[in-house]
Order: C-alpha cells, then sequence, then structure tokens
C-alpha cells in the first residue's frame, strides 16, 4: 500500500536537488543573490559577522545596486554576536534588516521561542532551506571543514509559499496579513515530468498551533514498510516518536539513526548516549558520524520519500522553536538522498553495536549521560510549561 504522504498538501511542479553544507551551499546561495532580479528573503537562525557572514552581505550589498529589494531576519538570540556597525553597514546600504525577537526579552535575560529556520527566497522562484546558518562553522574553511549538514534546493510552486511565510515572518504573523507581493505573481512553471518532485511546506510552532513536521515523522514511522533512515544532529526523541519507532521495528522496519560523534553541545550527546541502551535493545541501527561535527537533520523512507530541513527530533524542535521542513515525494531523488545517506555511514561512520556500547558504559558514565539526560529533559519542559501555558 502507497503512503498517505503523496496526496497530503504536496504542490506538484516543482524541481529539487540536495545541496550538500560547506562551500557547496554557499556557491550556490552567493549564485541565487547574485542572479536575483526582484528580490531575497534570507532568514536564518545564526548569522555571524565572520568571513561568510561578510561574504554573504557583499553579495546582498550587489544586489541593493542592482535595485533588488533584499530582506534579511536574523533570530534575536543566537545572532547577538553581529555587531552594532556591522547592523548599521546592512541598513545603511539599504537592507530591510530585522531581528527576530522573542516572547520576553530585557537586558540580561532571553525566555521565549526561536526563529531556528533557514531559508532563501529569490524572486519568487528559486529557494534554499535546510539546516545551514550563515557562518564559518558551516562553511569549508582553510583547514577547517564544515560540519556536516544539508539543504534542499526548489524551484517552483513551493516556493511561492515560502515566499508567503517568509512575508508572515518579517510582519510578525498578523491577523490581517492581506495579499503579499509574492501572492500576486502569476508565475508558471513547466519542467519536463521525469524532473518533477511533489514538495510540500512544513511547519511546527507552537504558538501558533503548528505540528507539521512532527506530524511528518510519524508518518514516515507509522507508514514505513522497509527502511528508515534518519540523519539528526540533536537526537532526542520524545515519548509519542520513540513508540513509533518501537512499533516500526517490530513490523520488520530497519531504523538506521546517525547520530553526531561529537557535539558542539557536549551535554546533549552525553544525553543522546544515555538513549543508546533502549535505541539498541529495539534493534535500531545506531551510527556515529566522526569526520566533523553533524548538524544535519533529515529522514528517508522506503525510498520513496523524505523531509529535510531545520527540525531537530527532540521536544526543543516539537514545542520550543519555530522550524521549517520540505517534504519531498519522488521515488528517484529519495534513492539517491539514501545513497548519500549510505555513503556517509559507510565512508564517515562508526556503528555503535550493543556488545561495544556495554564496553564503553561504567557507572561514572551512565551516572553522568543520566544527569544529563535529565538536565536536558527539565530544559525541554521549561521551554514547553512556558508556551502550553502562554499561547
Amino acid at each position: 500500500m502507497k503512503s498517505s504522504s503523496a496526496h497530503k498538501g504536496f504542490t506538484k511542479k516543482n524541481t529539487v536537488r540536495l545541496i550538500r553544507g560547506g562551500a557547496g551551499y554557499f556557491d550556490k546561495l552567493l549564485l541565487l543573490i547574485k542572479n536575483a532580479k526582484e528580490s531575497i528573503h534570507l532568514q536564518t537562525y545564526i548569522y555571524d559577522d565572520d568571513e561568510t557572514g561578510k561574504l554573504v552581505a557583499e553579495a546582498l550589498k550587489e544586489a541593493i545596486q542592482r535595485k533588488v529589494e533584499v530582506y534579511l531576519m536574523a533570530d534575536g538570540y543566537a545572532s547577538q554576536v553581529m555587531s552594532k556597525s556591522f547592523v548599521e553597514e546592512l541598513e545603511n546600504a539599504g537592507i530591510h534588516f530585522r531581528f527576530f525577537e522573542p516572547v520576553f526579552k530585557n537586558r540580561n535575560f532571553y525566555f521565549g521561542r526561536r526563529m531556528h529556520h533557514k531559508m532563501t527566497v529569490v524572486d519568487t522562484r528559486y529557494a534554499l532551506v535546510g539546516g545551514v546558518n550563515v557562518s564559518n562553522r558551516y562553511n569549508d574553511m582553510p583547514g577547517k571543514p564544515a560540519w556536516l549538514d544539508f539543504a534542499l534546493y526548489a524551484e517552483g510552486e513551493i516556493v511561492k509559499e515560502l515566499c508567503v511565510l517568509c512575508w508572515k515572518s518579517w510582519k510578525g504573523y498578523p491577523v490581517n496579513m492581506g495579499i503579499t507581493p509574492c501572492e500576486e505573481k502569476k508565475i508558471s512553471f513547466d519542467f519536463p515530468a521525469e524532473e518533477q518532485s511533489k514538495v510540500r511546506m512544513r511547519r511546527n510552532d507552537w504558538v501558533r498551533r503548528k505540528n507539521q513536521i512532527s506530524a511528518t515523522y510519524i508518518e514516515m514511522l507509522r507508514k514505513s514498510r522497509s527502511e528508515v533512515t534518519i540523519l539528526c544532529s540533536y537526537f532526542l526523541p520524545g515519548t509519542i516518536i520513540r513508540r513509533q519507532i518501537v512499533n516500526a521495528a517490530k513490523r520488520g522496519v530497519t531504523i538506521r539513526v546517525i547520530a553526531a560523534g561529537n557535539s558542539d553541545v557536549k551535554v546533549a550527546k552525553n544525553a543522546e548516549r544515555w538513549l543508546y541502551d533502549w535505541l539498541l535493545r529495539n534493534g535500531i541501527e545506531l551510527y556515529e558520524y566522526q569526520k566533523t561535527i553533524l548538524h544535519g537533520k533529515m529522514a528517508v523512507c522506503d525510498d520513496e520519500w523524505m523531509t529535510i530541513g531545520s527540525y531537530n527530533i527532540n521536544n526543543i524542535s516539537a514545542y520550543a522553536s519555530i522550524e521549517l521542513n520540505l517534504d519531498v515525494h519522488n521515488p528517484s531523488f529519495a534513492k539517491k538522498t539514501r545513497q548519500t545517506l549510505q555513503e556517509i555511514i559507510e565512508k564517515d561512520c562508526t556503528r555503535i553495536s550493543f556488545e561495544q556500547h556495554i564496553r564503553t558504559k561504567n557507572i561514572f558514565k551512565q551516572f553522568n549521560r543520566w544527569l544529563s539526560y535529565q538536565f536536558i529533559r527539565t530544559v525541554f519542559y521549561l521551554f514547553t510549561f512556558y508556551f502550553k501555558h502562554k499561547a
């Protein structure tokens, strides 16, 4: 039986390509900016005013010189590193700049949801959506390869929906939004049938009662017939996802999880390793990525469809952050993506077997892992509790 994913909310006339983070991603981003003719929306969680940030900024300034309208929005918490002088340069060049502000903030404290999505929309025709922030960490720098991450490049009907979302985010999600400039455009797409992919936009935003990405993962696990491969940088699934993982494994579905071997958030990695016992007991294939820090977030189901974006499988993405994914239904594309993940497993990962995991355990490590897990759960709960009562 075919998955129902093929029929719910997908736009049809699209062409897509998987873009690996690092130089490949930023080359594509800069090319899109260079070729922009009308408008650019760039929204990101982290924008650093380092070499990579300045490179992108210069490209945006050049677009302004060509009379392109440029809208740049960065998260008000994660992008605090941007200096006041750097922001002033952007604004003086004619770039429309805005921080996404939290629900509650003062000079010494930040509390509230964050804009965690990363997307660029150009001329209502082209888009990049993924997990890549604008920072040296995500670019290939001399002697320092980029963190492992991915984005989806898309052309087609889905881009208009992404453009509308950019305007909603920019204007603070007003109740009476009106018609956005991208909706006023009459754009048609005519791709060869063999190049077309069905694509749908998926969002998580607890305040706006959006839990579509969580629903995508639940659907993948519930409807899967043979295999689900998950790449996730901070893999701490909640109760519902864990139940679906176990149920899928019991049906004979192969579940493969590629997790970080080294993490930029040590307490999160320790908390993940507390869950290794549970994963391995339930027959999940577990791999740790070793080459650099893993930051990507995507999954492929049954060589039929996949999801990619900013969403981590944990409760902060589920309940506290604004997240954006794209689901792609195209068996050929899904198979190629799974092959990419398979190459990563074979070349850059270590398989974590139950026997190996037992050998690395001792009472002190397990206590530290348990303590990290409880700490992370408490942090997640505080975020979730706030939104459940504030929304």
